[in-house]
């Protein structure tokens, strides 16, 4: 019994932590909550290789489920992921709430906006050139306003869309200002970082950055502020299907030809 070898001051707390970073296998289950540690004393590091099998296999599963939910309970976390963009459900400029499962089966481009960037001008002209092109083929564009980089973006909502639709003349969706980066990042930025990660890092360098989304809500690229959406506009045709369809156009003359 591993108990016989340890002072009675043998601390729970430490083997605890071992077990949060360690598999719940039955080998490293030992009876060790009825310990009584000072809060000074130390595990040794010869433990783990004196710790015996103590839970019969019947129990081990309650065991381990009944330890999960716990753990879920004092942390706050769950297993539960979002799997794709459909998952969320984010607020549009005059704060009304947008589950964005509206927009399955469309392609997305969603992009962090800001109204006096030196990007400004050129980034909301070819928005507004892409969108007006192909938003009758399957295509949307989010824009998530952010004051985050360089304090570009400093009104409220109702000057946001000022800017944007009146100046701009912009057709696609504006969505409340959020946060890209940090503790308060929104959600939906959490996720779209998480799945596609820039070059130094996953957070976002600075306005305009731009994440493509297929038609099953999965993050399939991701673009620096400095790319233009023009350029992107082969790849947004790729995952319309327009390509392919072109392809088909010119294959069956050339058949008919032959």
């Amino acid at each position: 019994c591993i108990s016989s070898r340890l002072p009675r001051s043998f601390p729970a707390v430490p083997i605890l932590q071992a077990l949060l970073y360690k598999p719940l296998t039955p080998s490293v289950i030992p009876r060790v909550f009825h310990f009584r540690a000072s809060p000074s004393t130390k595990i040794s590091s010869r433990f783990c290789s004196w710790i015996k099998p103590r839970v019969p296999p019947q129990d081990f599963n309650i065991f381990r489920s009944g330890f999960s939910a716990n753990f879920t309970a004092m942390t706050g976390s769950s297993s539960k992921q979002s799997s794709s963009v459909y998952d969320f459900t984010v607020k549009d400029i005059r704060g009304n709430d947008v589950d964005l499962s509206i927009y399955k089966g469309k392609v997305l481009l969603i992009v962090n906006v800001a109204s006096q960037c030196g990007l400004t001008n050129s980034n909301y002209t070819e928005l507004n050139g892409v969108y007006t092109k192909y938003k009758d083929q399957g295509l949307e564009i989010l824009a998530f306003p952010c004051n985050q980089f360089g304090g570009e973006e400093p009104g409220d909502n109702a000057q946001i869309a000022e800017v944007a639709c009146s100046r701009f003349k912009a057709e696609f969706p504006i969505f409340d200002k959020v946060e890209v980066n940090g503790s308060n990042a929104a959600p939906i930025y959490k996720f779209l970082k998480s799945s596609k990660g820039g070059l130094l890092g996953d957070g976002i360098k600075w306005n305009f950055t731009k994440f493509l989304v297929d038609k099953d809500g999965n993050v399939v690229d991701r673009y620096a502020p400095t790319t233009s959406p023009l350029s992107i506009e082969k790849d947004v045709k790729k995952l319309l299907g327009l390509l392919d369809s072109l392809k088909q156009q010119h294959i069956i003359p050339s058949l008919l030809v032959k």
